[in-house]
């Protein structure tokens, strides 16, 4: 990404000719929330003057509670590709501050701050890039989505059996424009499901980037007459989509998950050792959907137990060390219905403290499943983990961790109230 300062903005803007100015930050959940502006208030908006009801960010909100307002981030700042060429927009992703400056403990870019910081007292930069996968449906005569696709290709197929080829090449065009580096993209194994790969960043950058991409994905999607979805589980007979996260952690330009004989570290084995002992606790962040739990069964390339391998590519953690590259710890039950912000800061303190404890890893998987505990099976069971897991409370903060907790329980007794086809067509008849 460019970097700029606030003449260089000012500047840019009235070249461009831009005359809208989004300021953007994500809800607990990690959607993105929008405030536009005209041009001509872009020195009030460098300014830290725009103010935001705390009901924008859900849950969080209490009685009482002082007026927030939104810091851009100068380093975020882009024009939007897809507006117009005359008249266009520009948008900062925000921190949300309070009014003394100082950052709302409970925004999500905070979270993580704070764990990158807390990294950084250890003397570690944690780099990660995330693999987002998604579907592109098609909609129906009103513009709904649909889970409606003509397609028929698999894993790494090309056109004209890839039918979604040209929508996943100018959602990259797109987020290249954006200053966003692309390292490849491609055709997943389920009919229209799509993965485009990115390169290592810090983690800030990455979640960053992560909550963009999710814009642009669906934006260029619906210019091409179809609907992208991050949706987990979307299609029963089909892989779902996750967002796989492969880490390295750095200490004095060293990757330390690496050891002297290119061996998985003794480092690098308490920080998986962590994220083992910790797993089940995180999940309800990790895995935020009712739908999320569809997609992490065994027959569906998803991991649905704690285990950890440098073979088997379905294990929740992989180690691998490719050629050219450094070794990377690949966590692959997180999907991309979560907030990346949240999951990055979880999944780094969980790390660290298996750092800190010097922690050992589980036995490497081998084809011998017994006494492996699977992860949390539902929502409701993986925020029952969650209200015993001390490090959530720890990195989230006990506002934020009974407000998630209180809407997502409420969402598990709603779905379990649903009475469903499925019911419908196997008791009915019968009892």
């Amino acid at each position: 990404m460019e970097r700029y300062n606030k003449a260089e903005i000012l500047r840019r803007v009235e070249e461009e000719d831009v005359e809208f100015i989004r300021l953007q930050f994500t809800d607990m959940f990690g959607m993105i929330k929008n405030i536009a502006v005209p041009s001509s208030r872009l020195v009030k908006v460098m300014e830290n003057r725009y103010s935001i009801d705390l009901a924008s960010l859900d849950e969080i909100a209490r009685e009482g509670e002082e007026e927030l307002y939104l810091k851009p981030d100068l380093d975020t700042f882009t024009i939007l590709p897809w507006r117009p060429q005359h008249g266009k927009v520009a948008r900062f992703l925000c921190d949300v501050c309070r009014e003394d400056g100082s950052e709302y403990e409970a925004s999500p870019r905070r979270v993580l701050k704070r764990a990158v910081e807390h990294a950084a007292t250890m003397g570690y930069t944690f780099q990660v890039n995330p693999e987002c996968e998604f579907f592109l449906f098609h909609t129906d005569e009103n513009g709904m989505p649909t889970t409606l696709t003509h397609e028929k290709a698999g894993y790494l197929d090309t056109s004209p059996i890839d039918l979604g080829e040209n929508t996943r090449r100018d959602i990259i065009l797109t987020l290249e424009e954006m200053g966003y580096e692309i390292d490849s993209s491609h055709h997943e194994i389920a009919s229209a499901q799509h993965e485009i790969d990115f390169t290592f960043e810090d983690a800030l950058a990455a979640a960053d980037k992560v909550t963009t991409f999710k814009m642009v994905v669906r934006t260029i999607a619906k210019r091409y007459g179809l609907h992208a979805t991050f949706m987990p589980k979307p299609l029963q007979e089909m892989n779902g989509s996750g967002m796989h996260l492969n880490m390295q952690l750095y200490k004095d330009g060293r990757n330390v998950f690496e050891g002297e004989d290119g061996n998985l570290s003794r480092e690098g084995e308490a920080f998986l050792a962590g994220i083992c002992e910790h797993i089940d606790g995180i999940t309800a962040i990790l895995n935020p959907l009712v739908n999320s739990y569809k997609r992490l069964v065994p027959g569906f390339a998803a991991p649905s137990n704690v285990d950890w391998s440098k073979k088997h590519k379905n294990t929740l953690l992989r180690v691998a060390k490719r050629k050219f590259q450094s070794m990377t710890m690949e966590l692959r039950s997180p999907d991309a219905a979560s907030n990346p912000y949240l999951v990055f800061a979880l999944c780094l303190e969980a790390g660290l403290d298996g750092i800190q404890r010097e922690l050992k890893a589980p036995e490497e998987f081998s084809k011998d499943i017994r006494g492996i505990r699977t992860l949390p099976r539902n929502l409701g069971e993986a925020l029952d983990k969650m209200k015993k897991e001390p490090l959530v409370a720890e990195v989230l903060g006990d506002v934020y961790v009974d407000a998630y907790r209180r809407a997502k329980e409420k969402e598990w007794t709603k779905y379990q109230s649903q009475i469903t086809k499925w019911e419908i067509e196997n008791y009915l008849y019968l009892i």
